[in-house]
């Protein structure tokens, strides 16, 4: 049986640095890298992406929506990408939202975090906007499978925040409903937890105090929306060390499609949120 995810990314963020590198093939990167807006191009871009983040980035985070508005094609692309990785034995994130009724999300558990599907990643992204406690078919999956789940909490778009930041019955925003939420289920393990939070790093920081998460953190909006190795830095002051794992995209991306270019964007991330959080 394999070790908890919480594990095995503290461990990997301690070895490799924080880096996420996100894979969004989307039709104005294929454009910008001069590849058609294909099955073809697709393929070409995510391949080439993972092959700049091994041995830089501890995980990859494939954008699903990429692959998916090419249908059961752009699914056979996102598997091979899948399957490569674990093959070269880097952590896959697949950045699905999924999020629904508890009996449907058995079967998005099912079809992320089970052994038996050719999509299976070490965690997956979930939309906790019909309740935390609907999402306990990926909780109690990710736990039998050693795998892991980042829960959005606080996201680095602006539409976000209203639903975000606005407050419950108790005067306590949904942002830290939702973080408590995961901090109370990550105190039942011991180490560190396999539930995370999606935390922006261009919000505030939140009321809630994240060093007591108790899980990792899976950190959107830096580079292309703004947010530096520094704004990470400080928003997460204080939080263990390998427990921040900060996702670029665009901004390694668009080194591509050379691949030493990509590479070296990769690299450059890497050293300056590993300094930024030493």
């Amino acid at each position: 049986m394999r070790d908890p995810f919480g594990a095995r990314l503290q461990e990997r963020v301690r070895a490799l640095g924080p880096l996420c590198m996100g894979i969004d093939p989307s039709t104005l990167l294929l454009e910008s890298w001069d590849r058609p807006d294909s099955v073809e191009g697709l393929e070409f871009a995510a391949l080439a992406a993972l092959e700049a983040a091994l041995d830089v980035a501890a995980a990859i985070k494939p954008q699903v929506a990429f692959f998916e508005r090419f249908g059961s094609q752009g699914y056979r692309v996102l598997e091979r990408v899948l399957s490569d990785a674990r093959d070269a034995d880097i952590l896959t994130i697949a950045d699905a939202k999924r999020g629904d009724v508890a009996p449907t999300n058995v079967g998005y558990a099912d079809a992320w975090l089970s052994d038996r599907s050719p999509l299976a990643v070490d965690a997956v992204t979930v939309s906790p906007y019909l309740g935390v406690g609907a999402l306990s078919p990926f909780f109690a999956l990710a736990q039998e499978a050693g795998r892991g789940v980042f829960v959005l909490a606080a996201t680095s778009n602006e539409e976000g925040r209203a639903v975000q930041s606005a407050r419950t019955r108790d005067d306590e925003k949904v942002e830290d409903l939702v973080l408590r939420s995961v901090s109370e289920m990550n105190g039942r393990d011991d180490g560190l937890g396999s539930i995370g939070a999606v935390l922006g790093a261009t919000r505030d920081r939140p009321e809630f105090h994240l060093p007591s998460l108790g899980g990792p953190f899976l950190v959107p909006g830096v580079g292309a929306q703004g947010a530096t190795a520094e704004h990470v830095a400080r928003m997460f002051d204080r939080c263990p060390q390998g427990t921040v794992l900060a996702n670029v995209s665009r901004s390694i991306l668009q080194a591509g499609p050379d691949r030493a270019g990509l590479r070296d964007a990769a690299q450059r991330w890497r050293d300056d949120l590993a300094r930024a959080l030493a």
